[in-house]
Formats: structure tokens, C-alpha cells, sequence
């Protein structure tokens, strides 16, 4: 059993196709649990119908992210259907120190720059139960044209190179049941014996007493 009072957070990353329900999973997680903060990432494309600034993302210009990356203020960074999108770094440290466990919504290319700066943090691929919902999803947004639309199903081809890189694989079929999953696998990995470093050495001091 972890130790709740000493609990430090841990970084939780989750990547997927684009129509899997990232979002909305990640959504539900930090409303209905309040040991998890969502991390906000800066973006340099265009808000979609709905979404805020600092909500959704922080919308900035190619110059203000070009900063950020110089400045070191980016943990991790990539580009995407040509635009950049980045995970910004106080503010996920500061929650991990409150133990929170901060949820960070990247792709591949993030994934493995964060997995470089923290070796512990969790690593969640979110799939859909097949290709044929996958592309449902897609169209069934009315968000997107066809041509960006058929851009992201093309990037799924190169994304599914990476799947084996992750921690857990996660089946959106059902909303409620891959949420659940997405829990388990995160409480999980503070069970985890590098995430018990101190409670290992307090228990490896008290047992001398037995010598």
C-alpha cells in the first residue's frame, strides 16, 4: 500500500489515434478523481468551435512557441498536421510536488521525449476496438474537412509503429469500462518499486532492530 501522505505524483501520458476519445477519457478522469490534474499544452493551431483559451490549450503564435522552446519552458515539443503543440514545464512540475498525478495528452513523438527526462512516468496508448470506428469517429465530429480528416487517418499508420513503446494498451470501446481501465493502470504504477524508494529504505532501517 502506498503512503498516501508522502505520495509524490507521477507523469501519465496519453496517446492515441485522433478520434479515440483522449480527450473526453482524460476529462472524466480529473472530475470524477481530484488526485489528478490535466496538463494544458500550448498548441499553434486554430481553436476548434467550443474551445477556450487555457482550457483546451494555450493558442499561440509560431513566434511565442518558437520562445518557449529556446527559453527551455517546453517539456516536450513536436509538430503535427503542421502545426506545434507543447507540454509546458512549471506547471506540471508544481503539480507533481502537490502529488498530483498529471495527465499530459501527446503524441509518440512527446512520449519519448518525456519518457528521456522522467524514465517513471506512465505511458498510455488509447485505440479504438477497430479501424472502421476509428474512421466513424472521425467523421462523426462535422468538425473537420475530408482532407484533413483522411490526414489524420493516414497519420494513424504511422503512429501503430510505436504502440509497443507504451506502458498499457487502452480499448475504447465502452467509455465508462476504458476509464476505469486508464485508473487501474495509473494507481498501479505507483505500486511500483522505483516509486517506493523512501518507504523501501524506512522499512530496510526498522527490520535492523530484528538482527
Amino acid at each position: 500500500m502506498t503512503n498516501e501522505n508522502n505520495r509524490k505524483g507521477v507523469i501519465v501520458v496519453v496517446s492515441g489515434f485522433s478520434g479515440t476519445g483522449k480527450g473526453t477519457l482524460m476529462k472524466k478522469l480529473v472530475e470524477e478523481y481530484d488526485n489528478y490534474a490535466l496538463s494544458v499544452s500550448a498548441t499553434t493551431r486554430q481553436p476548434r468551435p467550443g474551445e477556450e483559451n487555457g482550457r483546451e490549450y494555450f493558442f499561440i503564435s509560431d513566434e511565442e512557441f518558437e520562445k518557449l522552446i529556446e527559453e527551455d519552458g517546453l517539456l516536450e515539443h513536436a509538430g503535427y498536421c503542421g502545426h506545434y503543440y507543447g507540454t509546458p514545464r512549471k506547471y506540471v512540475e508544481d503539480c507533481m510536488n502537490e502529488g498530483k498525478d498529471v495527465i499530459l495528452e501527446i503524441e509518440i513523438q512527446g512520449a519519448r521525449q518525456i519518457k528521456k527526462q522522467y524514465p517513471d512516468a506512465v505511458l498510455l496508448f488509447v485505440m479504438p476496438p477497430s479501424a472502421e470506428v476509428l474512421e466513424q469517429r472521425l467523421r462523426g465530429r462535422g468538425t473537420e474537412t475530408d482532407e484533413v480528416i483522411k490526414g489524420r487517418l493516414r497519420r494513424a499508420t504511422e503512429e501503430a509503429e510505436g504502440i509497443e513503446e507504451y506502458d498499457y494498451i487502452l480499448i475504447n470501446d465502452d467509455l465508462d469500462t476504458c476509464l476505469q481501465d486508464m485508473r487501474s493502470a495509473i494507481e498501479s504504477a505507483h505500486l511500483a518499486p522505483c516509486r517506493q524508494k523512501d518507504f523501501i529504505e524506512k522499512i530496510r532501517r526498522d527490520v535492523e532492530q530484528f538482527k
